[in-house]
Formats: C-alpha cells, structure tokens, sequence
C-alpha cells in the first residue's frame, strides 16, 4: 500500500509540475483520500488543486495511462486561467438545482 500510495503522490506532483513553482501541497482537511495543492500566483485564477488518489492509481495502471496524464497537464494548463479550482476526476453532472428547466416553444413545462 505504502509503494502505490508514493506512486500517486509522485505522479501528481509530476501532473501539478506544469505550473512551475505556484503550486504548494497542503494537507486536505476534508478529505484523506485526495492529495491537494494551493497556488498561489497573481496572473492565475487557480487557487487549489484536488487529485484523488485513487484515480491516480488507475492512471498508473492503465494501458493508456501516459496519454491520460499527458491530457490532464495540458487541461490542468488550460484551465489555470479560467478556474478557481482543479479537481480529478471532475465531478459529473450538475445537480438539480443548477440544471435549466425544460421548456416548450411558450415558456410552459415540457412533459
């Protein structure tokens, strides 16, 4: 457990290295499974960083693995600028509340 619990940490460190030196780890309250970051730095809006652990585990062992991590530095680049926050796996959906109501062609709830 330990080897693959130093393995997720080196690859996010390797993912969050794209940033240079903006990016410091911190301890995640909230979460133990998650391994996070805070950045700090005047010309980004990214302000924290949030990597699951596990997640990171698959990435290690997938037969695609490389390209995923690949992606997820060139994503994490883009989205540096436009974001508060950086989380792996992004969370799916939105909820109830954020989704737009379905309407008819007169502003009437669609059946």
């Amino acid at each position: 457990m330990r080897i693959r619990k130093e393995s997720a940490e080196r690859l996010a460190a390797a993912i969050v290295g794209v940033l240079s030196a903006v990016a410091r780890r911190v301890e995640c309250a909230t979460d133990s499974d998650a391994i996070c970051y805070a950045v700090r730095s005047r010309s980004l809006r990214l302000r924290s960083i949030v990597l699951n652990r596990a997640s990171l585990r698959r990435l290690l062992t997938a037969t695609n693995g490389v390209v995923k991590i690949e992606y997820l530095k060139r994503d994490l680049l883009r989205t540096a600028a436009h974001q508060a926050e950086y989380r792996y796996p992004r969370r799916r959906g939105r909820t109830a509340i954020e989704q737009p109501a379905i309407t008819d062609c007169c502003g009437a709830p669609a059946n």
